[in-house]
């Protein structure tokens, strides 16, 4: 019963074990599904589950009948042109960091649009190229090809030798296989996948591909042959190869570059600052683009300063390629690596958007989405894409509704591919490096996230900064994989060392707090309550019994294992008549008996582990009091403990046994033990892994700590408890010697109740 007093309840109820409540209550039999009740509900057809399937891989059937056209279609349309304009201009800036011609860049910002406006589930991000993609596609190109001089049987199936048609074949099948991966993993319904990335993780690891990306396009900047490096450590070398060839710096390109990369700092801090107020952002990129295009074309700095342009622009589209097989073997790590950060970034962003404006998206139709853009990208000659996290603002922001604005998008790149393309055949490399540079200011501000998360969490500050070095030092794909293994290990190592406590009374109710956290704090006489906060399993356990030790003061093994040699001296003096019984008590009668340490250290040990067996003796024995003839055992005032195991959520085999082994050792030095907190799937595990016996029984588990407590206190024959406990008396034997050597029985007084 429970009954309100005001901002105070009274629960009035009896004291439950586990194993009492489940007599009192019983559970309502339910069927759990087995694997091929799951298998036969997925084989299974009817008209309306292949409606939901069809809906599912085809979004747009769902919200393209109730576009409302009135509303929204302005706004996209808006939205469209907007975002196509920086579309362009970031296609031929993130090719350069694929180290292959800008217009492919075109190709890889205007495909993928078109079958994420069918497939994809979020109406807001602007698919497409993405720097750090961009970049890690980039390290798998240099990489294969340079291994292609010494095995040329890679690319035998290619009809030129040309270093940049072997560039696009790579970069296309890396493309086309990270695709297929994606186009797996959504299949399977794995999208979870992305999980093992934490927000940490991937702030880190785009931090450390923003500086990756700031490094690459030094050589453009200064107009340097830097050659190309993919191994661990290449930043260091990319570095150390710029500034040996500093001094032959072309001043046009760098002068331009710094130029504007400062005014596209600046404008896009307006349009930060004042996005309140601007019905649009500035489209600086757009207008630095068109300044920088006239400037080289009108003063010639091609032939007077010797800078590096864009150069041909074919126009129209190129036929589809076969991707290469041979790429496939030697990539599908790194492919692997570009799939899972290509779709965390994707969905990442979509997550945002669809909590702000109230819509549901699907993470694996996300992975099939973006895996089929990925795939007919790379069969069209373009490069692994995501979502630019700059791109996908603009369209938002200047009123974008749906993907309609994205395919709106398209058609502006789709101009360009095919009729003015040729208008920026005078661009400067230069600038499409500045631009790209640009577009890194949110990623470089990530830093700041390090004094946040320090204040925050610890672990994942370490998290962030490690994966941060992991991928400046060994490079984006080895850095990836072994930043997910640090993360885990971080995770291993939190539950392999938990942060266990002894729980007290606080407030003389039945809340149980850490008792170093509560000066007024009351623990019970006699009884510990210990807190484990983290899976038990075979990686804890012995930490587990460590703390319990330390926790109790004591080890139950060793106390066990003193007693019954103490008993083993024992029933030697009553079996050589040394010891008899009288009605006034025990007789000793001889002084000097004592049995050789060296006898005791050579008994087995596994008779000392077993059960103290007193059975046998005409007389109990109490290991607190004193013993006779110099007999000393470890005196423990602990007659109770409470396991709270409701953090617990699993225990394994292994942990099993110890778990086991530890509760009998407390067993049989007579100190009981209770477990609480547990669910009845965690007790029934136990039961099939045949956990109990005749010493740890089921009986031990209770539903709260304040249960046990109670049950303890009736069974100790408490009848009140009080937080300042008082000495009373009650009897007990306690051995002590006479003058003539002799044992006899006093007697004596000790606590008979406490009260609280």
């Amino acid at each position: 019963m429970i009954e309100a007093i005001g901002n105070q309840y009274v629960v009035a109820r009896p004291v439950y074990s586990t194993k009492t409540f489940g007599e009192e209550f019983k559970k309502t039999y339910r069927h759990h599904k087995t694997f091929l009740d799951h298998l036969k509900g997925c084989c299974s057809c009817s008209s309306q589950k292949a409606k939901k399937i069809a809906l599912s891989l085809f979004p747009i059937a769902s919200w393209l009948p109730a576009y409302k056209i009135k509303e929204w279609l302005l706004s996209d349309i808006v939205s469209g042109i907007s975002t196509g304009l920086v579309a362009v201009l970031q296609g031929l800036a993130f090719a350069l960091l694929v180290d292959i011609p800008p217009v492919y860049g075109l190709y890889a910002a205007f495909f993928p649009v078109l079958t994420y406006f069918f497939l994809g589930t979020s109406r807001h991000i602007s698919v497409g190229p993405f720097p750090v993609l961009s970049m890690m596609v980039g390290v798998v190109v240099t990489r294969v090809v340079s291994d292609a001089n010494n095995f040329p049987e890679l690319f035998a199936n290619s009809v030129e030798n040309d270093t940049e048609v072997q560039k696009v074949m790579v970069a296309a099948s890396v493309t086309v296989l990270s695709g297929i991966i994606q186009l797996l993993l959504g299949v399977l319904q794995v999208g979870f996948v992305v999980i093992y990335l934490s927000e940490s993780l991937i702030s880190g690891f785009t931090t450390a591909a923003a500086i990756h990306v700031l490094v690459s396009q030094l050589k453009f900047m200064l107009q340097l042959s830097v050659p190309a490096y993919s191994d661990p450590f290449s930043i260091f070398k990319v570095l150390e190869s710029v500034f040996t060839q500093i001094r032959q710096t072309n001043i046009a390109d760098l002068v331009t570059s710094v130029i504007i990369l400062v005014i596209v700092f600046i404008v896009k801090e307006i349009n930060q600052r004042y996005r309140s107020k601007l019905p649009v952002p500035i489209p600086i990129e757009l207008i630095m683009t068109v300044i920088a295009t006239g400037v080289s074309y009108g003063c010639n700095f091609k032939q007077r300063f010797g800078v590096a342009v864009v150069g041909n622009m074919s126009l129209g589209f190129q036929p589809p390629i076969t991707p290469s097989v041979e790429v496939f073997q030697g990539t599908i790590g790194d492919s692997f690596g570009i799939a899972i950060v290509g779709f965390a970034v994707a969905f990442s962003v979509a997550s945002v958007y669809s909590l702000k404006y109230d819509y549901p998206i699907d993470g694996n139709q996300e992975l099939i989405a973006l895996g089929v853009s990925n795939i007919f990208t790379g069969a069209f000659k373009g490069f692994a894409g995501s979502t630019a996290l700059s791109r996908s603002g603009v369209q938002e922001s200047t009123g974008g509704k749906t993907q309609v604005a994205g395919l709106l998008s398209a058609v502006i790149v789709l101009i360009v591919i095919v009729a003015i393309g040729f208008l920026l055949q005078p661009l400067q490399k230069s600038v499409l490096a500045a631009l790209a540079l640009g577009n890194l200011k949110g990623m470089l501000m990530q830093f700041a996230e390090i004094g946040r998360l320090w204040k925050k969490d610890k672990y994942d500050c370490l998290i962030w900064i490690m994966t941060f070095i992991f991928a400046i030092v060994l490079g984006l794909g080895l850095g990836l994989a072994a930043s997910v293994a640090f993360q885990l290990l971080t995770i291993v190592f939190r539950t392999q060392f938990p942060k266990c406590s002894t729980l007290a009374n606080v407030g003389r109710s039945n809340i149980y707090k850490n008792k170093k956290n509560y000066a007024e704090a009351y623990e019970p006489e006699g009884v510990k309550i210990f807190r484990c906060p983290s899976p038990i399993y075979f990686a804890n356990i012995g930490f587990f019994k460590q703390k319990l030790i330390d926790a109790v003061g004591f080890s139950p093994l060793r106390i066990l294992r003193k007693r019954n040699k103490a008993l083993k001296q024992i029933r030697k003096l009553q079996k050589r008549g040394l010891i008899q019984v009288t009605p006034k008590g025990f007789i000793c009668t001889s002084e000097g008996f004592k049995d050789s340490d060296e006898e005791l250290d050579n008994n087995q040990i596994e008779e000392l582990d077993q059960p103290i067996n007193t059975t046998d003796l005409p007389f109990d024995i109490d290991w607190n009091g004193d013993l006779p003839l110099n007999i000393t055992v470890p005196k423990i005032s602990l007659h109770s403990l409470i396991l709270d195991f409701s953090a617990v959520s699993f225990l394994d085999v292994s942990s099993m046994r110890g778990l086991r082994t530890i509760l009998q050792e407390f067993i049989r030095i007579k100190v009981d033990v209770y477990i609480v907190g547990t669910d009845d799937d965690f007790i029934d595990k136990l039961a099939r892994c045949e956990f109990f016996d005749d010493e740890v029984k089921d009986s031990i588990f209770f539903l709260t700590i304040h249960d046990a407590i109670l049950h303890i206190l009736m069974k100790k024959d408490y009848s009140t408890s009080k937080f300042n406990s008082s000495q009373e008396k009650e009897m007990k034997f306690d051995f002590t010697i006479n003058t003539n050597g002799g044992l006899r029985n006093r007697e004596c007084q000790v606590p008979v109740e406490t009260k609280f």
